[in-house]
């Protein structure tokens, strides 16, 4: 079991920046890969940004390339997303993921609301 505490959503202006944190606890030891994803109202869940727990590999969707950043902090099992240059359209409910291998766990989202 994984559980996953997300925090940092906020308000903001675009072009304005926010960083969002990820804390993970439980079978943490047994996290591949770590993501998050967000869902805009009336849409569905869509793939921001992943991090492979060994080897830091990144994986980011082509709407957030050169604006966010995804990072982890190995003792603190926590991931990071900064997020700048912040648009409309970044507006949704942010979830963190964190992938087991035979199973995936959820956090329960933070909101980010980008005003244009």
């Amino acid at each position: 079991q994984v559980q996953l505490v997300e925090s940092g959503g906020a308000l903001v202006q675009a072009g304005g920046s926010l960083r969002l944190s990820c804390v993970a606890s439980g079978d943490t030891i047994c996290i591949s890969n770590m993501g998050w994803y967000r869902q805009a109202p009336g849409k569905e869940r869509e793939l921001v940004a992943s991090i492979r727990t060994f080897g830091g590999e990144t994986n980011y969707a082509s709407s957030v390339k050169g604006r966010f950043t995804i990072s982890r902090d190995a003792p603190k099992n926590t991931v990071y997303l900064q997020m700048n240059s912040l648009k409309p359209e970044d507006t949704g409910v942010y979830y963190c993921n964190a992938d087991i291998g035979y199973a995936d766990y959820w956090g329960q989202g933070t909101q980010v609301t980008v005003s244009s």
